[in-house]
């Protein structure tokens, strides 16, 4: 989650059928949500919540090595030993213990999925990229309230703007006719 951006519910819902090792796949097709009748199997929270992600090889091998440990192969990647799934709320709930059994700053499950849009943005992927990977509908919504600027990519930013300004008071102005014979 702290990688792909999933959401809880998404994670919750994700199958191995829905993890494509050998083409380095995985897709985004249904979450799985508690409500008062139990865990409802929902598509995904809008259109744009149906997606194919990408993973890097890292996460590949982390699923790889947890689907060796765990009893069943087919089914949830996150279940309990008899195969069903955990409900999203466990996930969090865990999520919280290990947080605290680590001595880890204070940080809720959502938050991995902020991170990861931010740590995307330092990392040079585009909004629009970003924006895909969160499965959200509206690029808006990605930047208002998925990422932060960061200080060093604002500095960065800053600094490719002087770059190009200082270029250009460098390089004299081009021919207004390109096309103009030489004399």
């Amino acid at each position: 989650m702290a990688v792909s951006g999933l959401r809880r519910g998404e994670a919750a819902g994700l199958r191995w059928c829905d993890v494509d090792f050998a083409g380095t796949t995985l897709t985004v097709s249904r979450q799985l949500q508690e409500t008062s009748r139990g865990l409802v199997l929902l598509p995904p929270k809008s259109i744009a919540g149906n997606r194919v992600l990408a993973p890097d090889p890292w996460t590949l091998q982390v699923l790889a090595a947890h689907r060796g440990r765990q009893q069943l192969p087919a089914g949830y990647v996150f279940a309990r030993p008899g195969g069903r799934p955990y409900p999203p709320g466990y996930l969090t709930r865990r999520f919280a213990m290990l947080v605290r059994r680590e001595g880890l700053p204070p940080i809720r499950l959502h938050d991995l999925r902020h991170r990861a849009a931010t740590l995307a943005l330092a990392g040079g992927s585009d909004l629009k990229a970003i924006q895909a990977m969160l499965g959200h509908a509206s690029i808006t919504l990605t930047a208002d309230t998925y990422t932060s600027v960061l200080p060093d990519l604002a500095r960065a930013t800053a600094e490719a703007v002087a770059a190009q300004i200082l270029k250009a008071a460098r390089t004299p102005p081009a021919s207004p006719w390109p096309h103009a014979p030489a004399t």
